[in-house]
């Protein structure tokens, strides 16, 4: 039994115009420093065996704090790079509009047989986080491992793992919370949901 502790990371300078921000390096705010800050707090002194995160700096520096308030090295892994939303990446949804409508509307009615033009397809992301899942619950098959990624991919990973088809991964899961913590089980080859989007709180 191996739970993971799934968190977003923290907010960026383009979540006011919710602009798709897949493989671009987008820095954090000042409110997603304070929440990596809050997930370091809510880590210390917990029993986690290891610290994942995305290669992209906005998913290192949300796991920084927690990863040096428990003692551990950071693991950065390749396939917990958020989804490449190829000819959406920077844009808003009404930018796309404008540049491409046909193929938005395609993607809105069916994110995974019609994924963004150019772009990764949803269910070879899903593989290939839940590939680096299992390999970290064969390592620690009692373990407690926190990873911080991305919302698009972590919504993804929960629906195939949990039998939900992955093209309704934006009505099932709506929203993930920046900084916030979504705790998964993994026995075997099942898996349960613990928790969704709860807050990152400091222990007294």
């Amino acid at each position: 039994m191996t739970d993971f502790v799934l968190v977003r990371h923290g907010e960026t300078v383009w979540h006011a115009e919710n602009r798709y921000a897949g493989r671009t390096d987008v820095p954090l705010t000042e409110l997603g420093h304070k929440q990596a800050a809050a997930l370091g707090a809510w880590a210390a002194g917990r029993r986690l065996d290891a610290v994942l995160s995305s290669p992209l700096s906005r998913a290192r520096l949300t796991a920084g704090p927690a990863a040096a308030a428990l003692g551990l090295t950071p693991r950065v892994d390749e396939r917990l790079y958020e989804v490449d939303f190829g000819r959406g990446e920077g844009l808003t949804r009404a930018e796309m509009r404008e540049r491409f409508p046909a193929e938005l509307d395609a993607f809105l009615a069916d994110p995974v047989a019609h994924h963004l033009p150019g772009g990764e397809h949803p269910a070879a992301a899903a593989a290939r986080a839940i590939a680096c899942l299992t390999e970290i619950q064969r390592e620690s098959p009692d373990g407690r491992v926190l990873v911080v990624a991305h919302s698009t991919l972590v919504r993804l990973v929960l629906c195939e793992l949990l039998g939900i088809p992955l093209a309704h991964y934006r009505q099932v899961f709506p929203r993930l919370e920046n900084g916030a913590l979504t705790e998964l089980r993994l026995l075997g080859d099942r898996a349960s949901l613990l928790r969704l989007n709860a807050a990152a709180v400091a222990p007294d």
